[in-house]
């Protein structure tokens, strides 16, 4: 049996990706590694590559779910997107950070706030795209 956490987490990926294909983004990608770094979705929204975040907070939990965003994650994002891009070929086309702010709902289910542009690449060895 997979540990509270791992299992709260998974459901809360899951209810993103669903939040996510509601909105009309295609879930290209799920869970992708590659050495340490992981990519929760990767989502295409036309021809704009989603690299998506995905905070699961449950309760007790400290801060919010966008407190989990530190700037060694944004940094670790950046370098997981350029492999990725790098992987499949897909340099040309523009890109952007989301992330997705899952909570539990009162009486169940959860809460997902999905947060466009949620950061920017800038100063971290990425070059966005225009």
């Amino acid at each position: 049996m997979a540990a509270r956490h791992l299992a709260l987490g998974a459901a809360g990926e899951e209810a993103a990706a669903a939040l996510l294909a509601a909105k009309g983004l295609r879930v290209l990608a799920r869970n992708w590694r590659s050495g340490g770094l992981e990519l929760d979705l990767v989502c295409r929204e036309g021809r704009i590559i989603v690299f998506v975040e995905v905070k699961t907070r449950g309760p007790g939990s400290r801060g919010t779910p966008a407190d989990g965003l530190t700037p060694a994650k944004r940094g670790r994002l950046v370098r997981a997107a350029s492999l990725w891009l790098s992987e499949n070929e897909a340099w040309d086309a523009p890109c952007r950070f989301d992330l997705v702010a899952v909570t539990p709902a009162p009486g169940g289910g959860f809460e997902t706030v999905h947060l466009p542009d949620a950061m920017t690449a800038d100063g971290l060895g990425f070059q966005p795209f225009a």
